[in-house]
Parts: structure tokens; C-alpha cells; sequence
């Protein structure tokens, strides 16, 4: 029974969405991350004080928590009973990221914590750089975690096709 879920996969993936349709399914309640992490005008929390907001989430009885934030990655795995990787391929999720830039440009999503609107400049280059990137650099490492989680359930989404398909065969 999923009870505590952790959502992880590269930027522009569907982690959100998923997390989204997957809160309506189960009731159980939804914690976007990057919500936690950003306040004001892209301005970041302090690392105490994402640490503390992370921590009170983890300690309750149920939940799904959307986002990467590598650091804190170890930590949450303690806690949660699923985990699902979106281990997408960079196109798509390039192909995502920017989706998402354009139809949400100059606004604050409803995911993001304080006033952070879309926007182009030279963040938006760096993370679709990190898009390009995650793969090569974050991929191995990922496995690696995922297959030391004993007694966990582990579901691994290599298209978007598997996950509509969960989501439409999820009771």
C-alpha cells in the first residue's frame, strides 16, 4: 500500500504532473519540493530552513513528495514505502522543460514556492543544461540507490506511455 512516495526523475519529465494526477487518485497529500526550497522572487530558503520544512513532511503518516533536490535524496529514501523514477529520455524531457517555459512564461506555477515567474535568461540556460546532462551524470548513481531499497516498491517509467498507463490501471 503506498503510503509515503517519493517522485524523482530529471527536470521536464512529468514528475509534477504525474505527482499531481497520482494525489487525485490516492488522496494522499502532495509536497512539491521546489516549494519548499523557493520563496520571494527565486530566491532560495536556507539550507536549515528547506531541512526543517523537509523534515516535518517526512515525519508525517502519508504523503507523495514531487522533486530531485539530489542532497536531501539518501535521507527521504529512509522514510518512504514507493518510489517511482522517471528515467526519461533528454529529448523528452528537454522537449518538456521548454513546453513548460513557454505556456507558464512570466507566471509563478502553483508548484513553485513564492513569486517565481517562467522566464528566459541565463538560469534558464543553465538548467536546461542540467537537463542535458542529468543522464549521463545522475542516471548510475540513481540505480545504484534504488537498488539498495529493500522492501520498497520500485517503479521505474522509461516513457510517457508507461505512465498513462499506470495512472489509467491505478484503482
Amino acid at each position: 500500500m503506498m503510503e509515503r512516495v517519493l517522485i524523482i526523475g530529471n527536470s521536464g519529465s512529468g514528475k509534477t504532473t504525474f505527482a499531481k494526477k497520482l494525489a487525485s487518485k490516492t488522496g494522499l497529500p502532495l509536497v512539491h519540493l521546489d516549494k519548499l526550497f523557493w520563496h520571494g522572487n527565486w530566491e532560495r530558503v536556507t539550507k536549515e530552513n528547506f531541512d526543517s520544512a523537509l523534515q516535518n513532511e517526512l515525519d508525517k503518516e502519508r504523503w507523495i513528495i514531487d522533486g530531485n533536490f539530489s542532497r536531501t535524496l539518501p535521507h527521504r529514501m529512509k522514510y518512504c514505502d514507493t518510489v517511482f523514477y522517471f528515467d526519461l529520455p533528454t529529448g523528452c524531457c528537454l522537449f518538456g522543460a521548454v513546453m513548460r517555459l513557454i505556456k507558464n512564461y512570466g507566471k509563478s506555477r502553483e508548484d513553485m514556492g513564492g513569486s517565481c515567474p517562467e522566464r528566459f535568461d541565463s538560469n534558464a540556460n543553465a538548467h536546461l543544461k542540467g537537463i542535458i546532462n542529468f543522464n549521463r551524470i545522475k542516471r548510475k548513481s540513481l540505480y545504484e540507490l534504488l537498488n539498495k531499497q529493500a522492501g520498497k516498491t520500485v517503479i521505474i517509467f522509461k516513457n510517457r506511455r508507461q505512465v498513462n498507463k499506470y495512472l489509467k490501471e491505478l484503482k
